[in-house]
Order: C-alpha cells, then sequence, then structure tokens
C-alpha cells in the first residue's frame, strides 16, 4: 500500500437492522472512517430507518396496514431493542449504562457526530413509501430522501461497502 495516498476512500453503509447494537456498530465505523477525512454515506432502508426517525409518536400511514405497522415499530434512535438478550427492553438499558461509564457516545450522539463530521445520511425512499413515512419523519441530519439505484451509483466508487 502506498503511504502517499492523495485520494481519500469513499465508504458506504447500508443499515438495515433496526437495533441497537449494531446501529453503534455501524456508527462507529462512519464516524472513524469520516475522522479520517473519508466520505461516508449510510443508506437507511426498512428497520433500519428506526434509527433516524424522529423522537414521537409516528402513527403514520395511509392504509390501516401502514399505522399498524408504525403503531407496533415505533423505534427511534433512544427505542431500538439490541439483537440478543434484548430482556423486555432491560437489555438495552444495561448497554446504555455500560457505554456511558466507558464514555462511548449514545445513538443520538453519535447521529449528531457523525453528521458533524460530514457523514451523508439517505432514507430509502421505497422503505418508506412501504411504511407509510415521509421525510419530515426523520431527523434533520438527513439528506435526500434516494431509491437503490442513487444508492448503487454512490455506492459504486467506494471501496469499502458495509451491509449491517
Amino acid at each position: 500500500m502506498s503511504g502517499n495516498v492523495s485520494k481519500k476512500e469513499p465508504v458506504t453503509i447500508v443499515l438495515f437492522s433496526g437495533e441497537l447494537d449494531k446501529a453503534i456498530a455501524a456508527f462507529v465505523v462512519a464516524t472513524a472512517a469520516a475522522s479520517m477525512d473519508m466520505p461516508v454515506s449510510i443508506f437507511f432502508t426498512f428497520w433500519g430507518l428506526n434509527v433516524i426517525k424522529k423522537d414521537g409518536g409516528l402513527i403514520k400511514g395511509r392504509n390501516w396496514m401502514q399505522k399498524m405497522l408504525n403503531v407496533m415499530n415505533r423505534g427511534h434512535a433512544r427505542r431500538l431493542a439490541i439483537s440478543k438478550m434484548n430482556m423486555m427492553g432491560m437489555g438495552p438499558a444495561m448497554l446504555k449504562t455500560m457505554m456511558s461509564q466507558k464514555c462511548v457516545p449514545s445513538l443520538p450522539e453519535f447521529i449528531k457526530t457523525a453528521h458533524a463530521l460530514g457523514v451523508k445520511f439517505y432514507p430509502c425512499e421505497m422503505s418508506m413509501s412501504v411504511m407509510g413515512l415521509g421525510k419530515a419523519d426523520f431527523v434533520d441530519e438527513c439528506e435526500d430522501v434516494i431509491g437503490a439505484v442513487t444508492y448503487l451509483s454512490i455506492a459504486k466508487g467506494s471501496n469499502v461497502n458495509l451491509f449491517i
């Protein structure tokens, strides 16, 4: 590997999971890469959209199925379950406490830091449509809503592509 790299390689992440531990892993990688001056884009799709939903009641949708899905799926960065040992909500509380004790940022703090470092957040147009959500349902840090073709046009120029 050459020691004189003139162009920083872009990083793209597809965040499919809406689980706290996986979202934190995505943001650890995103903020690390951004701190190395690498352009970073995160494409939030399906349950990953929960990571960037605004805090508050999101009983949204154009039909009863979408409304029911959003009632049962009321996630946002402060409400996500963890992938193992969720224990009816005790698992995320314990993880957040342990993270705080070790000075690891919370997911909302990671979101703010990543945005400040220039990480681009792109909600998936198709997933939003299926779930009856609009751009206004997401945190202000989100860039344009994009589809898979636009995501792929961003990702094809990247040497680091992660699916979480």
